[in-house]
């Protein structure tokens, strides 16, 4: 594939790559500091339209990057996170619309974040990165999109943390956005779920070579963040689907002719999902981004009722049935809130036993929601800026 060019097999976007958008312009962070300066890295899947009105905005998970579509040379063997989701004739159709991935403030894949080098000690900020939440993320991503000339997106989606964003983006900027997707979402953290954050974060600190978030140019806690992602990667299975891909099957060596029991076949998978995160992905980002998914709190149902009163956004909810780490009541939560306030809010509960990863799995059912949502709204948008330009 050259760049640009379309892959026949899979409908792919073809080569892209990663821009950033840098600004010194100070941002005020929720805990009161102003943090300069901030670089956003993103991508960008499709054509924006003259009069900028077919931007859509993609929010990735606690793993996630900009990267959701496409690959980055001939020899990517891996395309973008929601690559299944995003192209030619896809839910996400690149036809029609203007794809935006960004990563977010404080993370460790081109946006500004720990591991990035603070230039008044021309060191990586380490343990001296500030404390951010969703709502500094989301200003973050507000700039960027200010700074591509874009006024209001058509769309803002996401799922996990990436709905979280989402939240955030219709109840601070309601007027920037026209449509909403949050997906396997929720208002607020649990204390089941701040529980799971917290054993992944104190495993990484009490690996001896945390160094106390200044290990840059050392050895870092590759064992703590391993068994993080292993905790965490459980909990984005179901049951179901852990009985499915593994059951109680063992890993087996030939020696002599004779089988050695070397494991169950999940130990071994949740070893190589440690090993090949820990290739990819920052600590300190895990402990940052994971405080700033539990101390989101969009607020209480009934201040939240009046917020969102006769709000003009229009909502697609989804949820999956087999999610028991985000799981429906949460989503159902935020139907209930909106639809209590009187806002146009579609709802559907997915059954899947693939569990809080389902958003992210190809499958046709969230293809279809999706895109048939994009559709029926698209129209009459496109009629109303039209009507507002005159």
């Amino acid at each position: 594939m050259t760049k640009g060019e379309i892959n026949p097999v899979n409908n792919s976007v073809g080569i892209v790559e990663t821009k950033y958008f840098s600004f010194d312009e100070k941002i005020n962070l929720e805990n009161g500091l102003d943090f300069e300066p901030v670089t956003v890295a993103y991508e960008t899947y499709g054509e924006l339209n003259e009069d900028k009105s077919n931007a859509i905005l993609v929010l990735h998970a606690l793993s996630g990057d900009a990267h959701a579509a496409g690959y980055h040379s001939e020899n990517d063997k891996k395309p973008g996170w929601w690559d299944d989701m995003i192209g030619p004739d896809k839910a996400f159709d690149t036809n029609k619309y203007f794809i935006i991935g960004s990563n977010v403030l404080g993370g460790c894949k081109g946006s500004t974040g720990p591991s990035s080098v603070n230039p008044k000690t021309n060191k990586p900020y380490g343990s001296d990165f500030p404390e951010i939440t969703i709502k500094d993320m989301v200003n973050a991503q507000v700039k960027l999109i200010e700074g591509l000339g874009i006024k209001k997106l058509f769309s803002v989606a996401g799922g996990s943390m990436g709905g979280m964003q989402v939240i955030e983006w219709t109840y601070s900027h309601p007027k920037k956005v026209a449509t909403a997707i949050p997906i396997a979402t929720t208002f607020h953290h649990s204390a089941q779920q701040i529980a799971f954050n917290e054993v992944g974060r104190i495993s990484i600190m009490n690996d001896p070579d945390w160094s106390n978030g200044d290990y840059y140019g050392k050895k870092p806690p590759v064992n703590g963040l391993s068994i993080a992602r292993m905790i965490g990667h459980i909990t984005y299975m179901s049951d179901d689907s852990m009985k499915e891909k593994f059951g109680r099957r063992t890993r087996s060596a030939g020696k002599d002719g004779k089988k050695l029991n070397t494991g169950f076949e999940v130990e071994s998978y949740l070893r190589y999902q440690g090993e090949a995160f820990v290739k990819r992905f920052d600590a300190n980002t895990y402990i940052c981004v994971t405080k700033a998914i539990d101390f989101f709190d969009a607020g209480d149902n009934k201040e939240l009722i009046k917020h969102y009163y006769n709000t003009d956004i229009k909502f697609l909810v989804i949820s999956y049935s087999h999610d028991w780490i985000y799981p429906p009541y949460q989503s159902k939560e935020i139907v209930k809130v909106l639809k209590f306030a009187q806002a146009d809010v579609t709802y559907c509960d997915i059954s899947k036993s693939y569990g809080h990863d389902a958003f992210l799995i190809p499958h046709e059912e969230q293809g279809l929601l999706i895109g048939n949502f994009l559709n029926n709204n698209y129209n009459k948008y496109i009629s109303g800026v039209k009507q507002n330009m005159k």
